[in-house]
Parts: C-alpha cells; sequence; structure tokens
C-alpha cells in the first residue's frame, strides 16, 4: 500500500510539475518587418485578397435570394500617407483620432494605462494608422450586389469631416458619390470605452439601391503573444450563443485551407474581434439583424493579416428619397470584469465577460476574482487581499483537510509498528499486506487520506493563477517591499546576490532566475514536508525531499501574486498540521502506545 501511495503521490507531484511547465511561456517569435504598403504586383489592401473585394466582385457566402454581396474597397494607390486629414477623438478614458482618407478609426490610446510601471511610461496605444509599424484599425462601409456599377466610398476615398469624437459630442464622416447617393458615418463614444457608430446612406435617385452595409477589425501584422497555452489571444467572439476562440496561428493554418477564411458563421446576435491579453477590440452589431461574420488571415506582400468582418446576409434597400442605415457598436479598451459585466447587464450582449479568458474553471475563477476585488477594495492591496482569502479558502476547506491531517499524524506515529510489521514479514509479502491493511482498519487510518489536500488545492491553485494572470485588475498592481506589479515574476534574483552584482543572470539562461519569493515558497513547502509521514524506504524519503527544490524553480517564472498566495497558503498549512500533530500526539493510537 505504501509503495502505490508513493506511486501515487509521485505521479501527482509530476504531473503538477509538467503540466504547469507547459504553461511557461515560450520564446514568442518577433513580428514580421512591417509591409504595409503593397508591392508591385502583389495585392493591395480592400482587393479579394484583402478580404474586401471591390466594386462588382462577387463575394462568397452572400444571400441565397440575392446576388453575392461585394465591399466597395478599390486597391491602395501606393505607399500609405502618414499626414491625413484627421478628427479628434477626446474621451473621458480614450484619446486619438479617426483618418478621413478611407474612414479608418485607426488611433485610439488609452488614457488609464501604461506600458510599464514608469511613471513616465507611454500610455497604451490600441490602434495605431496603417502609416505605422503595426497597423490595427476598424472600418465601416457599404457593399453592391453582384453586377452593379454603384460607386461607393473605398479605401482612397476622402471623407468630410467635422465635430469630434466625446462624451455628449459625435463626429460626422459624409462622402457624396457624385450619382445622387450621399453616405455617412456618425461616432460617438461613453465614458468608457463603447463606441456607437451609425452608417447611413441617402437616396437622392429616382431608382431604388441595394446594399450590403459591413464592418471590420484589421490587424496588419502578427503581434508577439504572450505564449502561455492558458491565455487566448487573437480571434473571438461569442456567434450563435456559443464561444469561438482561433489563434493567430489557427487562423493562418486554417485560412491557408478555404481561401483566407478561417471561420465563418451566419445568425443573428452575439459580437465578434481581436483580443490581447489584456485589450480588446470588439464589434457588437445589430442583434436582431442577420449576418456573415468571417475570421480571416490574408496574406499581402510576404505578410501575415488578419481580419473580423461581419456584412449585412439581406441587402438593405434605399427607396429614392430615404435614408436607411445600420448601428453598430466598437469595444476598444481595456478589459476590465465589472465593466464588460455592466456592457453584458445594460447593452444585452451576450456572454460579453468572456472576452476574459477565465477558462475551463468559469464556475471558480470569476467568484474568485469578485471575492479577491471586494477585498482589495476595503484593504487597497491585492496582495493583501489574495492572503485574505486563502485563509477563507482555509477555513472552507478546514473539516476535510482536518480529517485528512489526522489521518496522515496518525500514520507517522504508526511508523514504528509499521516497520516491525515489515521485519516481521520481510520474506512473505503475500501476508504483509493484509497485516497492515489490518493496522490501518484497527486505527482507523485512511492510507490515501493525505492525497487529499493535494486533489483540493490543484483546481484551487489553478483558478487562482488564472485571476492573476488574466485579470487586467491584477496588472501592475503593487504589494510591498520590492513586488511592484503582482502580475509579474518577482524581479529580485538569488544569483546576482539580489542585485548587488551588476549582471543578469537569464541572459545566460532562463532557468538562472530565482526571486526572493520563490525562495521563501520552496522554505515552507520544506517545512511542510518535514510535517508529513516521510516514505519508510530512504532513497523513496530523498526523492521527496527535492520535491520543494523543483516547486521553487518551477515557480520562479510564474506572477509574485501566485508565489505569494502559495507561500502563504503553505505557512497556514504549517501550522494547521503543528496543531492537529500536536492534539494526535495527545491521544496516540493504541499500536503508537503497544
Amino acid at each position: 500500500m505504501d509503495q502505490k501511495r508513493l506511486i501515487l503521490a509521485i505521479a501527482i507531484s509530476l504531473a503538477i510539475l509538467f503540466g504547469f511547465q507547459a504553461l511557461l511561456p515560450h520564446k514568442p517569435a518577433l513580428p514580421p518587418v512591417d509591409a504595409s504598403a503593397p508591392a508591385a504586383g502583389s495585392p493591395a489592401a480592400g482587393s479579394p485578397a484583402a478580404g474586401l473585394p471591390t466594386a462588382g466582385t462577387p463575394t462568397a457566402g452572400a444571400p441565397v435570394a440575392a446576388p453575392a454581396a461585394t465591399a466597395a474597397a478599390a486597391p491602395d494607390k501606393g505607399a500609405v500617407p502618414a499626414n491625413v486629414p484627421r478628427l479628434q477623438i477626446a474621451g473621458a478614458r480614450v484619446q486619438g483620432s479617426i483618418s478621413l482618407l478611407g474612414a479608418r478609426l485607426d488611433d485610439v490610446v488609452l488614457r488609464d494605462y501604461r506600458d510599464t510601471i514608469a511613471k513616465d511610461s507611454p500610455l497604451v496605444r490600441l490602434l495605431e494608422p496603417r502609416s505605422q509599424a503595426q497597423p490595427y484599425y476598424v472600418q465601416f462601409g457599404w457593399s453592391a450586389p453582384d453586377g452593379t456599377t454603384v460607386k461607393l466610398p473605398d479605401n482612397n476615398t476622402l471623407w468630410t469631416g467635422s465635430g469630434e469624437v466625446a462624451p455628449g459630442k459625435s463626429a460626422q464622416l459624409t462622402w457624396d458619390n457624385g450619382a445622387g447617393l450621399t453616405f455617412a458615418i456618425d461616432i460617438a463614444v461613453d465614458q468608457n470605452y463603447m463606441f456607437t457608430i451609425h452608417q447611413t446612406v441617402r437616396n437622392a435617385t429616382a431608382a431604388p439601391v441595394a446594399l450590403f452595409p459591413w464592418a471590420r477589425i484589421r490587424r496588419d501584422y502578427t503581434p508577439v503573444t504572450a505564449g502561455y497555452y492558458i491565455l487566448h489571444e487573437g480571434m473571438l467572439g461569442v456567434l450563435g450563443g456559443t464561444l469561438k476562440e482561433l489563434t493567430y496561428k489557427a487562423a493562418k493554418s486554417d485560412g491557408e485551407k478555404r481561401a483566407g477564411v478561417a471561420f465563418e458563421s451566419t445568425g443573428t446576435g452575439g459580437w465578434m474581434g481581436i483580443t490581447d491579453k489584456y485589450w480588446l477590440t470588439a464589434l457588437v452589431p445589430d442583434q436582431a439583424v442577420p449576418l456573415i461574420t468571417r475570421f480571416r488571415h490574408i496574406t499581402e506582400a510576404g505578410t501575415d493579416r488578419y481580419q473580423v468582418d461581419f456584412v449585412a446576409k439581406d441587402a438593405t434597400t434605399v427607396a429614392p428619397g430615404a435614408e436607411a442605415g445600420l448601428a453598430t457598436r466598437l469595444f476598444a479598451g481595456a478589459k476590465e470584469v465589472h465593466l464588460l459585466d455592466r456592457y453584458e447587464r445594460d447593452q444585452k450582449i451576450p456572454s460579453f465577460d468572456k472576452a476574459v479568458d477565465f477558462g475551463w474553471f468559469y464556475f471558480l475563477t470569476k467568484p474568485f476574482f469578485y471575492a479577491i476585488d471586494w477585498l482589495n477594495a476595503h484593504l487597497h492591496n491585492f496582495g493583501l487581499a489574495i492572503m485574505v482569502f486563502t485563509v477563507f479558502v482555509k477555513g472552507l476547506f478546514f473539516p476535510l483537510a482536518n480529517k485528512s491531517y489526522r489521518s496522515m499524524s496518525k500514520m507517522k506515529l504508526l511508523g514504528p509498528k509499521m516497520t516491525a510489521l515489515r521485519e516481521q514479514y520481510k520474506d512473505d509479502q503475500a501476508k504483509l499486506q493484509p497485516a497492515i491493511m489490518a493496522l490501518y482498519k484497527a486505527e482507523k487510518v485512511n492510507p490515501a487520506a493525505g492525497c487529499l489536500p493535494i486533489f483540493i488545492q490543484i483546481p484551487v491553485f489553478f483558478s487562482l493563477y488564472k485571476v492573476i494572470f488574466v485579470t487586467i485588475e491584477m496588472r501592475q498592481a503593487p504589494f510591498f517591499g520590492w513586488i511592484h506589479d503582482l502580475s509579474a515574476v518577482d524581479p529580485t534574483n538569488v544569483f546576482n546576490l539580489f542585485g548587488l552584482l551588476p549582471f543578469d543572470p537569464t541572459a545566460i539562461s532562463p532557468m538562472l532566475h530565482l526571486g526572493a519569493w520563490p525562495l521563501i515558497m520552496g522554505l515552507t513547502m520544506f517545512f511542510q514536508q518535514k510535517l508529513n509521514p516521510p516514505p519508510p524506504d530512504p532513497i523513496q524519503a530523498k526523492v521527496f525531499q527535492f520535491m520543494p527544490i523543483i516547486f521553487t524553480f518551477m515557480l520562479a517564472n510564474f506572477p509574485a501574486g501566485l508565489v505569494i498566495y502559495w507561500s502563504w497558503n503553505n505557512t497556514l498549512t504549517i501550522g494547521q498540521q503543528w496543531l492537529i500533530m500536536r492534539q494526535t500526539k495527545l491521544s496516540k493510537p493504541a499500536a503508537a502506545r503497544a
């Protein structure tokens, strides 16, 4: 039975070790050299290869009862100019501008967030013009049915603009096609990150005009991602009530198999966009309008481009003298949990909170976040909030852990008797196991009970890890002393004597990073292990002695908040085990007294 317990314990330890090693980031590939301007002879942005066909070109997936929808986006004429007419964005939490060339919302900076914890660090830039190194923008437009010759605005259209995007104000973009149609885009923003876009067309001709409104989010480069398997970065959306996630790698692979369209969905409701670890750009269309939604990968000028777009499934017919349009909301900002919840509730956006990657343990992870965030509101320190939350969790599972630790304490006290049985039956293994089981039964000891704390702690540990790692509320949240960001690794390093030696050991190897808090965690794990009954075999005992060392190095690259939690949890467990063992010694089992 001891051998089985040993094998089980080692299996669990190895599963934790290799499982969490898989969560560590792999070295990310650097983004390719930008090629915003198409090379000679290559497909231009807005061409069929770019995901927006020119006027008169069929588009796959159009309504069966109508000609195929097309997006009138003519090829760009040469390089994209850097200096173009713009309208200002002056929101309460966002700033930037809108390009009147092509009607692109391509310049959004977040007022409340900086790239690093340095006070003079630049503000986080979410959207960037096509003339810059990392083009990332949003566009709205119209397509015409196949075979028509309606003149529509394209990437090179210079719109007329007025106003500014600010709370209580809106910007208006208009363009007259010279043939009786006037297109308009009205853009407003609330006090946070939600833009409202009304795109309309007025028909001053003598005949009805059928058009398909569309919108797209375009990223003209491959971003450097965190590289964690448990964190989704890339395309995502809730379509048909189901969360769909597609990484950049998967989008490229799937897109190459299906003419650039990595994913397609038809229906009403939902939302779609592109997410980073902490930031989101998402389209929220009219929930009653049937749409065709696509996630695309586009190879243009040798560069990988990514696009999330939708087009109306059915054409909108604009009668002579009439006006028609489509309202779309655009979220461009930080994935703050309470803010996403509020938008989901107030604006009826289905499962908008799933933009935060709470993972498979959603039923644990999100309540954990609420609890820690509530504690932080009262303690004004997320690190303290995590520690208080840990005390609560320990109290919640105390009855089960208490039973487990008492069983382990009895096992430790039974050590001499177990040794005597092994000596007695050392030449008869067939009789040894029944004798050991009889001893367990007589003393009411469950040898498997010692594994329960491990099984209990794994989902709690993993859920808390997700909370610390994926929620922006933990980003750049300080603790005490040298921990200025709970979501980052401990910045100290024992291999340069915590900064006394002027060199970076990680330049030699990433493994040469071992901060103060991981060392504290390793020590608490070592002392906790000393309170557990050791394996009877000396070699097996030595194997277990290495586990604190292994976990110390493994957690050295994990967020400091998680290491603080683990250290504090170990400390509480040591106190709990010591009290239980002290009580158990006062009432030794019969076998121990014999």
